[in-house]
C-alpha cells in the first residue's frame, strides 16, 4: 500500500500574513476538492500540504478562546508587534523570528488520523526533534498543557483548528526566538509556567535552518507519508 503524500512547502522568512494567505488557498483548495470531487487534479494518496516559515518580524496572536483585550492588544502594538486574532484553538502566544511555524493543511481521512491524534504526532514530531538535538527531556502533557515540554518550559506552542477533517494551523517550535517578547503576556493562559528554546537549552545557537532537516525526517516517521518538495508557494 502506498503512503500518503504530503506537499511540503518552505516559505522562507516571511511575514505571518503571508503565511496565513498560503493556508487559506490550501484550505479552499481541499475544502473545494471535499465538496465536489473531480473538479481539480489531486492523486489519490495526496493529503494535503505542510507549510513551513520562519516568521518575519514579532506577532502575537490570539486563539478561538481569546486572551488578549483590546487594551492589551494596544500595549503589545505599542511595543512594536503585530496583534492578529486567529481560527486557532488555545488563547495567546507570540511568533516571531528564530522560531519555526509549522502549518500542516491536511485531509486527515486521508491519513487515518482523527483530530486528538494529529495533535498527538504533531507533539511526536516536536519531541522527536528535541532528542534528534541532544535533548532527551521532551515530552507532551495531556490538557491544558498541549505542546511540547522541558520541566515546566514549554519550547513548542501547538494550536490547530479542524473542520471537516480539514487542518490548519500547527505547531511554533522556539530555536532561536527572543524569549522576551513572552514575558508581555500570559502565554496560552498558562500561569506559573515558563518558555525555553533549543539554543537556550543547548548553550548555543541553534537556527531554523539548521532544524529543518530533521524536523522533516521526525514528521514523514510520525505520519507515516511522503513529502513531496514545492519550489514555491502556489
Amino acid at each position: 500500500m502506498r503512503q500518503p503524500t504530503v506537499r511540503l512547502v518552505w516559505m522562507g522568512r516571511v511575514p505571518y500574513a503571508e503565511l496565513l494567505a498560503l493556508q487559506e488557498r490550501w484550505l479552499r483548495r481541499l475544502q473545494r476538492l471535499q465538496a465536489e470531487p473531480g473538479t481539480e487534479a489531486l492523486s489519490d494518496t495526496e493529503a494535503g500540504a505542510l507549510l513551513l516559515c520562519e516568521p518575519a518580524g514579532p506577532v502575537y496572536t490570539a486563539g478561538l478562546r481569546g486572551g488578549l483585550t483590546p487594551k492589551e492588544a494596544t500595549r503589545l502594538r505599542a511595543l512594536g508587534a503585530e496583534v492578529r486574532a486567529t481560527g486557532r484553538g488555545g488563547l495567546a502566544t507570540f511568533h516571531g523570528p528564530g522560531q519555526l511555524l509549522c502549518h500542516p493543511v491536511l485531509d486527515l481521512r486521508r491519513l487515518g488520523l482523527r483530530l486528538r491524534t494529529h495533535v498527538a504526532a504533531l507533539e511526536a514530531c516536536a519531541v522527536r526533534l528535541c532528542e534528534r538535538q541532544g535533548l532527551q527531556g521532551a515530552r507532551a502533557r495531556p490538557p491544558p498543557y498541549t505542546g511540547v515540554w522541558l520541566g515546566e518550559r514549554k519550547i513548542c506552542a501547538i494550536g490547530v483548528r479542524c473542520g471537516r477533517h480539514i487542518t490548519s494551523h500547527g505547531q511554533a517550535l522556539n530555536c532561536s526566538t527572543d524569549l522576551s517578547w513572552f514575558e508581555h503576556i500570559v502565554p496560552c493562559g498558562l500561569v506559573g509556567t515558563g518558555v525555553t528554546s533549543l539554543s537556550k537549552e543547548l548553550q548555543r545557537h541553534v537556527t531554523v535552518d539548521e532544524v529543518i532537516p530533521p524536523f522533516l525526517e521526525a514528521f514523514k516517521e510520525t505520519y507515516k507519508c511522503t513529502l513531496n518538495s514545492e519550489d514555491s508557494p502556489k
